[in-house]
């Protein structure tokens, strides 16, 4: 982790002020402070501190949030198989041409057909959330010269999950 360190720390002032990159310094910095904790104390007269970072605590959000991203994957795959297997005919969709291709059939009762098929749906809604939202995010951070948002690592998650 030192050496990752050292040469993290050799290319930094290029995104300082005054360096070259400097417009870049809010994806820097994101990129920083996601690999190591921040090395910037309390300066000035006492208050509450705690070492807890808030790009870490975020983490466990995200952590908490695995389950529901497993059911998101999970749930739409057995719906879906369980009303074709009830008789009704298989959307005409790329997902359902991805799912036979890859060697499964509609209507199968298996878990990771379940997972497969709600994969399908769920993953291109969950990519094109965090691609969006990062992008967003990124050009805000850059513009406003600030750094990027801690939330939005939850909020990449929520949305999609909170999409019907």
């Amino acid at each position: 982790m030192k050496f990752i360190r050292d040469q993290h720390d050799k290319i930094a002032p290029l995104f300082e002020k005054g360096g070259k990159l400097e417009k870049l310094y809010p994806a820097w910095e994101a990129h920083d402070t996601l690999l190591f904790t921040p090395g910037a104390g309390t300066k000035g007269t006492t208050h509450v501190r705690d070492a807890l970072d808030l790009k870490r605590m975020m983490i466990t959000v995200v952590v908490a949030l695995v389950p529901c991203v497993f059911m998101a994957l999970y749930n739409p795959g057995y719906q879906a198989n369980a009303a074709i297997a009830m008789g009704a005919s298989p959307l005409d969709s790329f997902q359902t041409t991805a799912f036979e291709m890859l060697g499964f059939t509609p209507g199968a009762t298996d878990m990771v057909s379940h997972l497969v098929y709600g994969g399908l749906h769920f993953l291109p809604i969950f990519i094109t959330a965090f691609a969006t939202g990062g992008l967003i995010e990124m050009a805000f951070a850059l513009i406003r010269g600030h750094e990027i948002n801690e939330g939005f690592l939850v909020t990449g998650f929520l949305f999609p999950l909170t999409l019907p």
